[in-house]
């Protein structure tokens, strides 16, 4: 019993980690409330601080991708015990932007800077739904198993491993990324761009569309036929004005609820 409680402890410290990461990470992007930004003058040689933050990027998306794949869980799981793997990936990639909030270089300079306040109100509202939106699509895929809680309660509790059903799409009968969707509106809805915004922007967006690619993979590796038919008939992205057919049968709507934070448990 006291592994079990151990476990649950360790699942809710991970989970308190990734909150607080998260809230951190809107004052962080949106330069507001915490005392680390994105955005501010330079604080040292362009060419330093261009590496060093290109490094913190490239550790968050080297950690957050491998430790996603179906072949390192199957390694990890030998030395990290099942119902606390997933609690740990969120932690590792908590601790990976921990890192970024706390060394990144501003850049100084802009790219762009909206005046008018209707403008730069509608930016800020854009910003405001792709948080929402991220949080939202968590919750359509099951948040709590997404983030590593309910694996540890089940176990607490000695109840086994099952399958989730998946009744409510919802945005998922419109893209099959909600919530990367949710993410690009957080990165680029500034009424302030400045280099080391566009950097960040630029690199995490190349992220994302790259791990579509390796998930997307995975995804018809593991459905066949029923994802690649999911794939014809809903966009990656960007809503279609075009009649979409049936709605996605709920394993396949549950499996293409890919995240910036955790990467599909089927990969």
């Amino acid at each position: 019993m006291f592994k079990r409680i151990l476990f649950f402890a360790y699942g809710s410290f991970s989970y308190v980690v990734f909150l607080g990461t998260f809230l951190y990470a809107i004052g962080f992007i949106g330069n507001f409330g915490v005392p680390t930004t994105l955005d501010g003058p330079a604080t040292g040689p362009l060419g330093l601080s261009l590496a060093i933050d290109a490094g913190l990027l490239t550790l968050f998306a080297v950690q957050h991708s491998v430790m996603a794949r179906k072949w390192f869980k199957e390694w990890w799981t030998k030395i990290v015990p099942k119902p606390i793997e997933r609690s740990t990936y969120v932690l590792f990639s908590s601790v990976a932007l921990i890192l970024l909030f706390l060394l990144w270089r501003p850049l100084g300079g802009v790219v762009w800077s909206v005046e008018d306040p209707t403008g730069s109100l509608v930016l800020r509202g854009l910003f405001a739904f792709g948080w929402a939106l991220i949080l939202y699509s968590t919750f359509l895929i099951n948040h709590f198993d997404l983030f590593g809680m309910r694996q540890v309660w089940r176990y607490l509790v000695g109840k086994p491993e099952e399958g989730l059903g998946f009744t409510t799409p919802g945005p998922y009968r419109l893209v099959r990324h909600p919530l990367y969707v949710g993410w690009l509106f957080a990165f680029w809805m500034t009424p302030v761009m400045t280099f080391a915004h566009l950097l960040f922007s630029v690199a995490t967006t190349a992220y994302i569309l790259l791990a579509i690619q390796f998930e997307e993979r995975d995804l018809v590796r593991e459905f066949g036929d029923s994802y690649e038919e999911y794939r014809r008939s809903v966009p990656m992205l960007m809503p279609s004005l075009r009649k979409r057919g049936s709605k996605p049968s709920p394993a396949i709507a549950k499996a293409a609820g890919s995240s910036f934070l955790k990467e599909e448990e089927t990969t």
